[in-house]
């Protein structure tokens, strides 16, 4: 008896190989003509950039979606980033609920790979409280946002852009459907605190929101695990340091926070201070920041989001791992601790392995993107802002995105495609793996490093 198609695949490959395919489909939407506005149009590899970006949860754009896609363009990006936000196997399982089918072992192994959970059994209760509590925290999110965006648009328009911008935001996609994203919201502390909310809490992580959310209706049974406290503790030192050094770099800048009085100022801190963590929406503009800042802001939307979240880059924990075992090594440490547990050598093996993936795959990106910058159009640091935002995911963008030609289009959409499902995941699904490896060999010790 032939096996079910889906269940040929491993879930790292099915993982790549559902994005691929939604990615396609998403673009041929994109690309007909009926998901345009009057006398719009895009090229193929536009759509698919599009699709991609917005299936990626990234945000960078090569066409506005306020103005090059009508209501029914707008609703399939909505659709890609809701999708790829949650994951599509993920999306998939939600299907199987409505049907009232069973899901089997090999579709619950599948959906623990998808949401980075830690234990098969008991996948299946939590994707249903992954999905009621997004739908909670957009709809809360759509409600707080209309308070301001319904006097500006009208009842049914800002309804519905206060939805659209709520699930962009929660998903850390960074889409907007203003011309000039959140530029002219720089001063409202409302929807820059709605909006950074919805990031920070898309870009916690499933199983973090989960794991305090049940700690904190049964304090005495449900402990907070290791991995929230990691996790937790990077994305707030990031936050805060993200803030500080935004303002310390941009207070007297001209071109960005220097015009705005002290509140706002503080406000628009905070704000980009956060945004490099995959958000991709900016109140300021980009373009005009000092190179010490384009330089820390390529370092967070390196490190990114946590794991199993709507976030990209290297990942919160990975980034602790790194850094903690290359301290335990100069200290002359056996064993990596972290709040009182010891972190496994496996761990951080596959720590290191994810960062030097991802170091290579970025610096490969960036390698491209300079080849096809034909008579040097565009600088070194501003491709390379490109090239590490279409990685992490984040869609922040140095306004050079429009200017891109299509050969660096499609660079950056692998990257935003390898950056999503993880360079880790892509290599184990197509990687050549020899499990009948049986010889071990003997260790060689004299083999200098450093």
């Amino acid at each position: 008896m032939r096996r079910p198609l889906l269940n040929r695949f491993n879930p790292p490959q099915l993982i790549a190989l559902t994005f691929a395919f939604t990615i396609l489909v998403g673009a041929l939407l994109l690309y007909l003509p009926m998901t345009h506005q009057a006398g719009q149009s895009l090229s193929v590899v536009q759509a698919l950039f599009m699709a991609t970006s917005a299936l990626c949860v990234t945000g960078l754009a090569v066409a506005d979606p306020g103005t090059t896609f009508n209501l029914f363009g707008q609703l399939v990006i909505l659709a890609l980033i809701q999708i790829g936000g949650l994951g599509i196997i993920t999306f998939g399982t939600l299907f199987a609920f409505v049907l009232g089918r069973r899901i089997n072992f090999s579709e619950r192994i599948r959906l623990a790979q998808q949401v980075s959970a830690f234990e098969v059994g008991g996948v299946v209760r939590l994707i249903r409280r992954i999905f009621l509590f997004t739908l909670a925290a957009e709809l809360i999110g759509t409600a707080l946002l209309a308070i301001d965006f319904v006097p500006r648009e009208g009842w049914g328009r800002g309804l519905y852009f206060a939805f659209f911008h709520a699930v962009s935001a929660y998903n850390n996609a960074g889409f907007s459907l203003y011309p000039d994203g959140l530029l002219g919201f720089v001063r409202d502390p409302l929807v820059n605190l709605v909006i950074a909310a919805l990031v920070i809490l898309g870009g916690m992580g499933f199983i973090v929101q989960i794991n305090i959310l049940s700690h904190w209706r049964h304090p005495r049974t449900d402990r907070i695990l290791v991995h929230s406290k990691i996790v937790l503790s990077v994305m707030a030192a990031l936050l805060v340091a993200g803030t500080l050094l935004f303002l310390l770099f941009e207070w007297n800048n001209p071109a960005t926070l220097g015009p705005l009085p002290l509140g706002d100022k503080l406000l628009a801190g905070f704000f980009q201070g956060m945004t490099p963590r995959t958000a991709g929406f900016n109140t300021v503009d980009f373009g005009g920041i000092t190179q010490p800042t384009i330089f820390i802001t390529i370092i967070f939307m390196f490190i990114g989001a946590n794991p199993g979240s709507t976030g990209g880059g290297i990942k919160t924990s990975t980034f602790f791992v790194m850094m903690v075992a290359a301290i335990s090594l100069v200290r002359g440490r056996g064993d990596l601790v972290a709040f009182g547990r010891r972190v496994a050598r496996e761990t951080v093996v596959r720590a290191m392995t994810v960062g030097l993936l991802s170091l290579g795959l970025v610096n490969t990106g960036l390698l491209l993107m300079l080849i096809a910058n034909h008579d040097n159009t565009l600088s070194f640091e501003r491709l390379f802002f490109e090239t590490v935002s279409a990685f992490g995911t984040v869609g922040l963008s140095m306004n050079v995105t429009f200017s891109l030609n299509p050969d660096q289009e499609l660079i950056l959409l692998v990257l935003m495609y390898l950056g999503r499902i993880g360079p880790l995941t892509f290599a184990v699904a197509f990687g050549n793996r020899n499990k009948n490896e049986v010889v071990k060999y003997p260790p060689e010790r004299d083999i200098l490093i450093g």
